[in-house]
């Protein structure tokens, strides 16, 4: 299928020879504006939000922002980028797809991707995997356990810190049925770490257990903070009459 372009200078709002200052500005800009937490509309602030952490997660790397200046719109001209083959026949993203109507707390995220569009997918890959829900036909002679499935999960800084509790409508691919689970965010949780759902993989056969649902988490990049192991980090300018006498700073 036809990969949409997306103009990342246009989404932050700069011109293409923003400075990493320029772009780290508008990015908190911008992210302070359509955190889902602080905004109304929170679907389309979440939809916004994502949209401005793809383009951050782009620009803000120097490899990927010279990756993508240099093919740029012309990404799907003669001498561009190519999608790759396996696209023709495939739906990316695997076994789930994108499913709102939670009140805004749901959240976007597929089988083996990891919620940024098919356009960043291209570019710098992502690890998206095979779901197979469809099996094999015939019957087997044995019970067979069904395979793990594993999903990525954007997850806020606010929620890592404090731990939250969210419902999650989703439904398979070939499939109108939705199914909703209640996912339990631990606090503390980190960048990559795993939330188990028992039973909630693809069905087993011949009598076998159903596999597990693996949430693989994500953090948000936020306006303000980023995280380094066990610290939160924030930048700030100080004159240096500061740096040598000391001075007192209001941290967000």
């Amino acid at each position: 299928m036809p990969v949409q372009f997306r103009d990342y200078y246009e989404t932050l709002g700069v011109p293409k020879t923003a400075s990493e200052d320029e772009i780290r500005s508008a990015f908190r800009k911008l992210a302070r504006k359509y955190h889902p937490d602080v905004a109304k509309d929170k679907k389309a602030a979440e939809e916004k939000f994502k949209e401005i952490n793809e383009a951050y997660e782009v620009l803000s790397d120097p490899e990927k922002r010279k990756k993508y200046d240099q093919l740029g719109a012309d990404w799907n001209r003669p001498g561009g980028f190519q999608p790759p083959p396996q696209w023709q026949d495939q739906q990316p993203g695997g076994g789930f797809y994108q499913w709102g109507g939670d009140g805004g707390r749901g959240v976007e995220f597929e089988f083996g991707g990891t919620g940024f569009s098919d356009f960043f997918e291209a570019f710098f890959g992502g690890g998206r995997g095979r779901s197979a829900f469809g099996g094999f036909g015939g019957r087997t002679a044995t019970a067979e356990r069904g395979a793990d499935v594993e999903a990525d999960i954007m997850v806020t800084l606010e929620e890592a810190l404090h731990g939250s509790t969210r419902t999650v409508s989703l439904r398979r691919a070939g499939s109108d049925k939705v199914e909703q689970y209640q996912v339990k965010i631990p606090r503390g949780v980190r960048e990559g770490q795993r939330i188990r759902l028992r039973g909630q993989g693809e069905a087993g056969a011949g009598g076998g257990k159903s596999g597990d649902l693996f949430l693989r988490v994500r953090l948000a990049r936020h306006p303000d903070f980023s995280v380094e192991g066990s610290d939160l980090i924030h930048e700030v300018r100080i004159q240096p009459w500061q740096a040598v006498i000391g001075a007192e700073l209001l941290v967000p």
